[in-house]
């Protein structure tokens, strides 16, 4: 994880040896094992570099880096296949040379092709004046762009800062493709025109129609005085992943599972699912597949091993690297069952917990204690409470039982009971409304930005606060505070995507069918660069930590695609069973009987904090709270 910035002005009078003191600070906080500025002047532009890194591989590469040639390359990512990179090696080193080494276009398209694994970079070519910039597929690193000054200059940056100007805004640079613009003829022309080179599925069909869409949508969001054009050559980048099967069943599906679809949500169900030789193999598939994307992720990070002999010394008692979002729910307790495969054993793993004080001083609305219970693994609301009772220490632990909070401890049980040889470090994350308010002002609030919605506000405090990873560690013999110190913090996102884990999922299969739920599912994953992934990097990079996202590793999503829909959901299924049911056969595989049966919950629902402030709010409305204030306001509370 790096806060990567190039700010680019055309005239002298706008030319700058410093970044704006705000948007330094939070690159910084992206990336707190180096910093370094490069300048680069031309009679006629200006480039100012500033590189900030998160060591997490091979030896620690200061950015930006710059070769022989005058060539500077700033990198946001990580290479987990696809580009060779060994073991001890540094990714941004490798990507540079390889880049420095690409003769024309055609050959710098195909390297970044070739990237298996989430990244945003920029790079400068010094004879060609070039500057050329972009995101992943998927838009797993977040990059923004600000254009100012009516042309005069413009910035591009991991994070931005927040702006007075109303007219000024960030906004985040499309994940359709990566962009060159030509610094030297924009300084001469006064014009700045960005040459786009889109991802393309190799399919005469898809070409045209998702190029003129993406050129309509970017320039509409664009200043006036910018504009984005298809590249003369047409060429493109490869998309990395097989197109979504859209074939339709040949009988309904009410007569494929009638033997099921009466059943009430229990393992048993789903064990006739697995009885298919065809079906199980499938799932045994995703499951190989899905582990390989977890173990690229978990071992891709600086261990004892790595350390000089003083250095481990220091750290006698065994410390996380590796954490997860945890709510209990199926999604986080696949990616624990499959993180532990692969992280060696004496290493604990952080099971990250948040809850956001509720004035309920019972059992929260609709969570049903007896859903699901089986034997070692779910527990009842009250046993849940007097267990945890030593937490009263540090919070009165019924405001903060919280459905995520009842079913994470629960998924802590069902963990242990797979692996009781690993140490399960259950942090309990309580978010009080006082400290909500003063980080979302002081923090949360610029990293959102340019998201602005109710749904942004929540999701975005939620997730800023668990990465964060304060809170409490409880066991057995006591209650401690607790701070996470993992790097890495791995996240469920893209599996409710991609198998149709929404309500609005099982909304649009009542009213448009299978051929309807197929359009959704390809919306979703088409626009989960601008909807949450952008905003997600940017909240989890502000600790100074990484998020990623093994459902959205390139051969998952194949993987995912190349299956006909209703191998991965069944929406005439209730509630517990019909959605993610590729990935609920998956948990009944790894032994998780018990939270392979969890209904769907949103964040911002099981965690509480939805509402929390306001009760009249739709997830789409924008949301006051997250409205700029000033400068002046802003630098007196960090203080």
């Amino acid at each position: 994880m790096c806060g990567i910035c190039c700010s680019v002005s055309f005239s002298v009078e706008h030319f700058s040896k410093d970044l704006q003191e705000d948007l330094l600070y939070n690159l910084k906080q992206r990336g707190p094992n180096s910093s370094k500025q490069l300048l680069k002047s031309n009679v006629s532009y200006q480039c100012l570099f500033s590189g900030h890194v998160l060591h997490l591989r091979g030896v620690l590469t200061a950015q930006p880096m710059e070769d022989k040639r005058g060539n500077v390359f700033l990198w946001n990512g990580e290479v987990y296949s696809g580009v060779k990179v060994e073991a001890k090696e540094n990714d941004t080193q490798i990507m540079f040379n390889y880049l420095s080494s690409c003769k024309n276009e055609s050959d710098i398209l195909s390297l970044l092709s070739e990237v298996q694994g989430p990244w945003s970079f920029i790079y400068y070519q010094a004879s060609s004046h070039n500057l050329w910039f972009g995101r992943d597929f998927f838009g797993r690193r977040s990059l923004l762009w600000l254009f100012s000054n009516m042309g005069k200059s413009f910035c591009l940056s991991s994070v931005g800062a927040q702006m007075c100007e109303v007219a000024n805004q960030w906004q985040e640079v499309p994940a359709s493709g990566i962009f060159r613009i030509d610094l030297k003829s924009t300084s001469i022309s006064k014009s700045m025109v960005l040459k786009l080179y889109p991802w393309k599925y190799i399919s005469e069909e898809s070409i045209s129609k998702e190029s003129v869409n993406s050129l309509t949508e970017i320039t509409a969001s664009l200043p006036t005085f910018v504009s984005v054009v298809a590249n003369e050559a047409k060429l493109y980048l490869k998309e990395p992943v097989v197109p979504l099967n859209t074939m339709l069943p040949q009988a309904s599906l009410d007569t494929h599972c009638s033997n099921i679809s009466s059943i009430p949500p229990t393992s048993q169900t789903l064990q006739v699912f697995l009885a298919d030789g065809n079906m199980k193999g499938i799932v045994q598939q995703f499951i190989d597949i899905l582990s390989i994307a977890v173990k690229r992720r978990v071992l891709c990070v600086p261990r004892d091993e790595d350390l000089t002999p003083s250095e481990v010394l220091k750290t006698c008692i065994k410390k996380a690297n590796v954490a997860i979002l945890f709510s209990g729910g199926i999604d986080s307790m696949v990616i624990a069952a499959l993180a532990d495969r692969h992280i060696p054993l004496d290493e604990p793993i952080d099971l990250l917990n948040v809850a956001f004080m509720t004035k309920e001083k019972t059992i929260p609305t609709g969570f049903n204690s007896k859903r699901g219970k089986q034997k070692n693994c779910e527990i009842p609301f009250e046993e849940s409470s007097e267990n945890v009772a030593p937490a009263a220490a540090a919070s009165p632990d019924k405001q903060f039982s919280v459905p995520d909070r009842i079913t994470g401890r629960a998924g802590l049980k069902e963990l242990q009971a797979t692996n009781p040889a690993r140490i399960w470090n259950f942090v309990e994350i309580n978010v009080s409304l006082e400290e909500l308010q003063k980080f979302r002002r002081t923090r949360i609030c610029h990293l959102v930005q340019p998201l602005d919605t109710v749904l942004d506000d929540s999701i975005g405090c939620a997730v800023w606060f668990a990465s964060r990873g304060i809170g409490w560690l409880v066991t057995q013999d006591e209650v401690k505070s607790y701070q996470s110190s993992a790097k890495v913090v791995l996240t469920g996102i893209g599996a409710d995507e991609q198998l149709a884990g929404y309500s609005r999922h099982r909304v649009c299969f009542q009213t448009r069918g299978l051929e309807g739920l197929n359009k959704e599912i390809e919306m979703e994953l088409g626009r989960i660069s601008s909807r949450n992934l952008g905003r997600d990097d940017r909240v989890i990079g502000d600790h100074g930590k990484e998020g990623r996202f093994p459902f959205l590793d390139e051969n998952v999503v194949s993987f995912l695609n190349s299956l006909p829909v209703w191998k991965k959901a069944d929406l005439t299924l209730p509630r517990g069973i019909g959605e993610k049911l590729i990935l609920r056969l998956a948990a009944m595989e790894l032994g998780l009987t018990t939270s392979a049966l969890l209904p769907k919950r949103a964040m911002q629902f099981g965690s509480r904090i939805a509402k929390m402030e306001k009760n009249n709010e739709k997830a789409s409305d924008k949301c006051g709270r997250l409205q700029i204030i000033s400068l002046e306001n802003l630098s007196v509370e960090k203080k």
